[in-house]
Formats: C-alpha cells, structure tokens, sequence
C-alpha cells in the first residue's frame, strides 16, 4: 500500500508512503529495533483507523442530515400543497437517485410553493384587514383593531374566496349603512332648515366625523351612530308637529280674528307664512325656517294684540254680527222688533256678565240658525216674488187696457204692444202659481208647526185677500161687458128711433150716470184702485228701508209670524 501511495499522482508530493520511507530512513540512522519499530507502526495503523472512522462517523452523519433534510423537505412539500390546496401542483416525479439529487430535485418546487404561499398570505392579510376594520367601523369601538395573525394552515383559494365574499357581503352592509347615514343626515338637515336650528351642531352631537362634507367614507357606520341618528330624526319631527300643531292653531286664531274685525288684507299678508300652513301636513312643510320659533312667538304676540284690540272693539263687533243677522231675516220678509234686540245685546256687554267669546259665539250660533231658516223659505220666497211680479204686470195690463190711444201710432207703442202680449201670457199662469203657493205654503207650516208671516202677515192671508179681490174683479169685468152690451143695444135702438148716432161724450156721460161713481175709475175709487193699494202695500214691507235683524235669542218676533 504504501508503494502504491508513493506512486500515486493524485496525492501531491507529500504522501503516505514517502512519509514512511522518511520515517524508516529515520530508525536506520538512529537504529530503532524492530520492536520499535512494529510498535511505532502499530500506532500509526491505529491513528489512522480512527481517522477513518471519524470520517465514517461524519459521513454517516451527513447522510442522516440528507436524508432528514429530504424527510422534511419531502413533508413541508406536502404541508404547503395541503395548506395552499394546490392539488395540480407540479410534482417532482424523480424517485430514484442520491439523496442530494433528489433534494436538488425537490427544492425549485419547494420554493416556488414558498413564493406562492408568501402571496396568498399577503392576499390573507389583505383581504382580512379590510374585514376588520369594516367590522371595527361597524362595530364602533376599537376592540377589534388589534393585530392578528393569517391562520397558515389553510391558505387555499376556496379559504381565499370566502374571506372575499365575507368581505363582500361587508362592503355590501357597510354601503347600506352609509347611504342610510347620509339619509339621515339629509332629513336631519331638512328638519333643522325648517325649525330654524343649526345643522352643524346637531349632527356633531351625533357623532363628529358626521359633519365632514368633503368625505362620506370618512363618517361614522356604526350602529350606535346609526341609533343616535334615528333616535335625533324622531324627536326633531316631533318638534316639528308640535310646532306646526302650535302655528296651525295660531292661524286659525289669527283668521278669526281677522274675520271679526274685518282686518285687511295687507295686514293678514304680514302673517302669510303662518297661514300658509293651517292645512297643511307634516310631511308637506318644507320650506327653511317655515317653523322657526321667532316665527311662533310673532304669531303669539299678534294674537295676544288682536284679543286685547277684540275687547276694545266688542260693541262694534256684536253690532255687526247684529246687524248680519237682521240682513238675514230681511232678506228672508221676517219681521222682528230690531230697536229691543239691539237693546238687549248693549245691556248685556256693558253688564260685563258675558264672555265677549261666548257672546260672539251665540251670535254665530243664530246666524247658522237664521241661515238654515231663511234656507227653508228660500223656495216659497222664490215664488212670492214671481207671484208679486206677475201681479205688477197684471195691473199695468189693466191700465194698458184702459188707455184708448194705447193702438195709436204714438213713439213707444209697439213696445208696450210686445209687453201686453207677455204680460197676458204670464197673467195667465197668476191662478196656478198662486194654488202652488198655497199648497207649499200650508206644507211648510204643517212641518214647520208655525205660521208663514210676509213681512208680518200671514202668506196664506195675503193669497186668499187676493183671491178675493181676484174674484171681485172678474165679476166687475162681467158686469162691465154686460153694461157694455147694454149700452150697444140702448144705442142701436136709439138709432133706429131717431136716426143718429149719439156722440162718444154723451155715450160715456150716460154710463156714469148708469154705473154709479163707486164702478168708475176715478181717484178714490174702484177695484182697480183697491188692487193697487194692496199691491203696493205688500210690495213695500220693509223693502225700501229694511231693518236690521236682531239674533234669535235677543229678538222679539211679531206674534203673526211665531204663531203656530
């Protein structure tokens, strides 16, 4: 062996062997024995022999750590592709070789699996810090916003895809919330525009990322915000129905008021914009600062004035509510005594025993009332006046029968000529209106339980006078034709016996003397004269110079009309 190491190239100049040749040539210049010598070379065998096994030990050890290395890396392998869920991953199909070429074999996918678990735990990381600050930002507390760790035993896409859709399904509430927060701010803002309160510094008690315009991402989701904010919507609209309930009712004090003391319209204009709203709903108030509280308390102080002025102006009002209520029974041919009832209403406001709100009120109270029973006569009424009217073309008929030039060829005669022709036509329909008015007139009373008075006398009265005076007539009439036939007949006769014709003035002489003055149509006589009296008499009743009418309670109707 050792010729073979002096020989060998591959060791260098210095080897085994020629190392032993120099020990040898040693011994033989010192003449170690050979006992020595096999000693000496006994050591060196054994020295060498541990060398060798140290080598051997080292090399053994080597190759655990191979093998381990190719253990753990043959494992970590299989953890990453379970964690990572990559199951098409590229596997190294090499099975057979030395153990560092399988290990070389093994180790580009080992680090492309590294890589590839490097950028799921980013995407990990990414994907669960948006959730949780989604979750703080809802939650609204920063008890979540501590760090936390990406659970790396399942890195798979189908982990992935289900921190995505959580996040999603976030992104998706945290959208609803927002747009529900920017809609409460926004009927916040409306609110306070109309009541007249600041925006800022009610949204800011809510919560203060909530007044920044600028970002709407930036403002607070949570739900105690969201709480805060619908509890601050409730009670900002129940301001704004009380304050709408307390203008409505000032605008209607305000109206009557207005009404009871005839104010005018410039003035109510000052106060349009509490008016404006009296039916208006909640909903419908939009306007900025239609509910301000300065606003309100203008409305009050008006009021207030107004009631002071009311009492001041009492006796005027009570008289022109008196006065209305006798336009109404005028108007209606109701005779009342005026001069007591306005007596009474005096006496009762300067006694002081009455609240002028009371008094004023009974007052309506009676208008209804008269307004109701003027109502009720409305229709009777409707045909006395027809009636009426039709009477006065009757007696202008009669006048116009009684003209001898009315066929003259006079200005103006066609005329009266057409007016004859419509005054018979409606002289002849007097009888049927006057058994209508009769017939209605007596329903009235049956379901009224009283009588129907005509400026004081009884309708039923007036119609039977006139048919009375109706009948008179139309037998005056017939005796008229009979006397004008009679006087035709004297004539005739005379004119057979003595051969002329009498003269017109003779012939109008004689019927005088026939007639008897109370059958002429002289100044104070006739029936002609009587229709007309009557005519104007009940014509004129309270119709030139009416009296006002006092309210029921305060009037003294005449006893014709209260008689049932």
């Amino acid at each position: 062996m050792a010729g073979d190491d002096v020989h060998n190239p591959l060791l260098g100049k210095t080897t085994c062997g020629s190392l032993l040749l120099q020990l040898q040539k040693n011994w033989d210049e010192v003449g170690e024995s050979d006992e020595e010598r096999d000693k000496m070379l006994l050591q060196l065998e054994q020295e060498c022999l541990n060398v060798y096994k140290r080598k051997v030990d080292q090399a053994a050890k080597s190759k655990a750590h191979l093998l381990q290395a190719l253990t753990d890396a043959k494992l970590e392998f299989s953890n990453l592709l379970a964690s990572l869920g990559e199951k098409s991953f590229n596997i190294p199909d090499k099975t057979s070789g030395t153990i560092k070429e399988l290990l070389a074999a093994i180790a580009p996918a080992l680090e492309q699996l590294w890589i590839l678990k490097e950028e799921r735990i980013k995407q990990f990381l990414d994907v669960q810090t948006q959730i949780q600050k989604i979750c703080v930002e809802i939650a609204g507390s920063n008890d979540l916003a501590q760090s936390f760790k990406v659970d790396e035993s399942d890195l798979s896409l189908k982990k992935l895809k289900e921190f995505h859709d959580r996040l999603q399904e976030l992104q998706k509430e945290k959208s609803q919330r927002l747009t529900k927060v920017l809609e409460f701010i926004n009927n916040v803002h409306g609110i306070c525009g109309v009541l007249g309160i600041d925006f800022y510094s009610t949204i800011k008690d809510v919560h203060p990322s909530l007044t920044d315009a600028t970002c709407a991402q930036s403002k607070s989701i949570s739900n105690d915000t969201l709480a805060r904010l619908a509890k601050t919507v409730t009670a900002l609209k129940e301001v704004k129905e009380q304050r709408l309930h307390k203008h409505q009712d000032l605008a209607i004090q305000l109206h009557e008021l207005w009404n009871l003391m005839d104010t005018s319209e410039e003035e109510r204009r000052l106060f349009d914009h509490v008016t404006c709203n009296m039916s208006a709903s909640v909903d419908d108030v939009t306007a900025p600062g239609a509910l301000a509280l300065y606003l309100i308390e203008q409305a009050e102080v008006e009021v207030e004035r107004l009631d002071q002025l009311k009492a001041s102006r009492m006796k005027e009002i009570a008289t022109k509510r008196q006065m209305e209520l006798e336009e109404i029974f005028a108007r209606a041919h109701i005779q009342i005594d005026a001069k007591a009832a306005n007596e009474k209403l005096l006496a009762l406001i300067e006694s002081g025993n009455v609240e002028p709100a009371e008094l004023l009120a009974d007052m309506d109270a009676q208008i209804v009332k008269a307004k109701e029973e003027a109502l009720s006569r409305k229709d009777i009424l409707d045909k006395v006046d027809k009636w009426m009217s039709a009477r006065e073309e009757e007696s202008w008929l009669e006048d116009y029968n009684r003209d001898e030039n009315r066929y003259s060829g006079s200005r103006g005669a066609h005329l009266n000529l057409k007016r004859a022709e419509k005054a018979r036509i409606l002289v002849s329909k007097i009888p049927g209106l006057a058994d209508t008015l009769v017939a209605k007139t007596r329903a009235w009373e049956e379901e009224h339980g009283m009588v129907f008075a005509y400026d004081g006398e009884p309708l039923l009265t007036m119609l039977d006078k006139y048919a009375v005076l109706r009948h008179e007539r139309e037998e005056e009439k017939k005796r008229m034709r009979d006397q004008k036939k009679f006087n035709e007949q004297l004539n005739a006769e005379q004119e057979a016996m003595f051969g002329a014709k009498p003269s017109p003035l003779r012939s109008v002489s004689s019927l005088k003397k026939v007639l008897g003055p109370h059958m002429s149509g002289g100044p104070n006589g006739g029936p002609n004269r009587r229709l007309s009296m009557m005519q104007n008499g009940s014509r004129s009743v309270k119709r030139d110079n009416p009296r006002p009418v006092a309210p029921l309670n305060y009037v003294a109707i005449s006893k014709m009309d209260a008689t049932p």
